[in-house]
């Protein structure tokens, strides 16, 4: 009776030596590995992240600080003729010079047309032609026009070698309106075209821009020029 007791209390202290050991083990892992996030862990990233009950940001608040950033900074974009073509981030006010000296000009910058004066618009794209594209134009001693800070010249610079025929690569607005079924509106189309696209290469390029299609392109082929 005294050994199967014996017995008994030898299977019980082995199977007890066998649990301790598990949950033992089981605990050390435990205590090795760590949590991956915790409470007081995620309480901070909700507070600093200021997330809803949804897991999201909150639209209104993105709002606020994208108006902030827009309040006081503009991007632009520089192409043409300057040595780092690309879009620029500058302050608010900036003017049209602050993007052109970022791009870098060159030798080559036809900076006499543009009104290097003017006022950046966010979003705006500054094309800055090369002599070569103006025309080949000998630049004046003391320049009475220029051009826009969306690159349209203005002031009497646009005027083709060819007498009587307007160039549509350096037209201002008011020489462009000169020209049959050509409007106020349509006329700055022309203009923003030639600014985001460049210049014209053909003057049946001129087609390309809303408003401008086969019958009216025969009013105007013989007035106009690219060079």
């Amino acid at each position: 009776m005294f050994q199967l007791e014996k017995r008994h209390q030898l299977v019980l202290l082995i199977l007890a030596a066998v649990i301790l050991f598990g949950a033992g083990h089981k605990y050390a892992r435990m205590q090795a590995g760590g949590p991956l996030v915790s409470d007081s862990l995620v309480t901070g990233m909700a507070e600093n992240s200021n997330l809803n009950g949804t897991g999201s940001i909150p639209l209104n608040n993105l709002t606020e600080e994208q108006n902030d950033v827009r309040d006081t900074q503009i991007i632009v974009h520089v192409a043409g003729a300057v040595q780092k073509p690309g879009v620029y981030r500058l302050p608010a006010g900036s003017r049209v010079v602050d993007a052109v000296n970022m791009a870098g000009p060159t030798e080559k910058s036809a900076l006499d047309y543009m009104n290097l004066a003017a006022v950046l618009e966010d979003g705006k794209q500054i094309t800055v032609y090369s002599l070569e594209q103006i025309g080949g134009q000998q630049l004046p001693g003391s320049v009475t026009g220029g051009m826009t800070a969306e690159g349209a010249p203005v002031s009497g610079f646009g005027v083709s070698v060819n007498a009587g025929v307007i160039n549509i690569n350096t037209a201002s607005m008011a020489q462009l309106e000169d020209l049959p079924g050509i409007g106020p509106s349509l006329a700055q189309r022309i203009i923003d075209y030639r600014t985001q696209n460049g210049p014209f290469m053909t003057i049946e390029d001129i087609q390309n821009v809303s408003g401008i299609g086969e019958k009216r392109f025969e009013q105007l082929k013989g007035l106009i020029c690219v060079n």
